[in-house]
């Protein structure tokens, strides 16, 4: 049975927690579990410990010292690391934005809601298959970096993270001048902690610029497979029915007629030449793309990316 959120503004650490069940739901009859308990249950040709080298590369952060290529490694005069190809265990990677756009839905739940929802599917569904689960979870102001472990304490950390970073009233104009640059960093922070082969979920409404970000998304999709959700909302597309409406703005409250039909037509035009930029950035830097919305809950779009055992594809 699918579980309720209390409110469609905020996801409690709670009701985080409690997506465990849904989880479950997603997972079919599994598939031959392996012999080895060190071993993920999916063969993959992702980089890992095996027996075919597939590359050397320098060393990172968490690799196996054991691994280090010490020939290559007083060559060039620094530390370089084999990977080979294997069975195995797949990072899963979770980069979650919950700026200040994200408190806002015109239906269903809100897009920090939702937002929190699919990530916390994702990690449990990551963590029941055996693999390593991580995140960055980001507000606009303050960045959570967990990085990628195969335990359950990993997990109730990243979902501690999502419902501490969700806000519970309206931002003001200066918190969302201070996000346009939070997902850059956020970026750079992935690919800081990313083990090469990892698989990586980006989900973010995308509502700030997003024009400077081919050179970080194309680099973490380069070693890694990469899936960006966008949180959408109906009003992201087309303005409301007809008649006169209060929005917050710049420290005043604005008003604007819904039924003007210039409005309407450069509402569908700006939302429309949004959407083709994003679109063109996604195919740009090889990154999957995904879209999510207020009105939907994330269990609908996660049964496409899953497969036989509940695996994330």
């Amino acid at each position: 049975m699918m579980a309720t959120t209390d409110s469609p503004v905020f996801a409690s650490l709670q009701q985080l927690v409690a997506l465990q069940a849904d989880a479950r739901s997603l997972r079919m009859p599994a598939p031959r579990r392996l012999a080895s308990p060190r071993q993920g249950g999916h063969l993959t040709t992702v980089r890992g410990r095996g027996m075919a080298l597939a590359e050397v590369r320098p060393y990172q952060a968490g690799d196996d010292v054991r691994r280090i290529d010490w020939r290559i490694t007083a060559r060039r005069q620094q530390p370089h690391t084999k990977i080979y190809e294997e069975e195995r265990e797949r990072p899963v990677l979770l980069i979650c934005d919950l700026g200040p756009t994200s408190f806002f839905a015109s239906q269903g739940a809100y897009k920090q809601v939702r937002c929190a929802q699919a990530a916390a599917l994702l990690a449990w569904l990551a963590l029941s298959s055996g693999d390593q689960v991580g995140g960055v979870v980001f507000d606009g102001d303050t960045i959570d970096v967990i990085r990628p472990a195969r335990r359950k304490k990993t997990v109730l950390r990243l979902l501690d993270a999502l419902a501490g970073r969700q806000r519970h009233r309206a931002p003001d104009t200066g918190q969302f001048r201070s996000a346009a640059g939070a997902l850059e960093e956020a970026l750079t922070e992935a690919r800081r902690i990313a083990h090469t082969g990892s698989r990586i979920f980006l989900l973010s409404d995308f509502a700030n610029d997003t024009s400077h970000l081919s050179r970080q998304l194309g680099a973490l999709a380069h070693h890694n497979s990469v899936t960006a959700i966008e949180l959408t909302d109906p009003l992201d597309q087309q303005p409301p029915a007809g008649g006169r409406y209060a929005v917050r703005g710049a420290g005043d409250t604005l008003w604007f007629d819904a039924a003007n039909p210039h409005l309407r037509e450069a509402w569908r035009n700006r939302a429309e030449s949004r959407q083709q930029q994003l679109e063109h950035l996604f195919r740009q830097t090889a990154v999957s793309y995904l879209s999510l919305a207020t009105t939907e809950h994330p269990t609908t779009l996660l049964r496409s990316l899953t497969g036989q055992g509940g695996r994330l594809l």
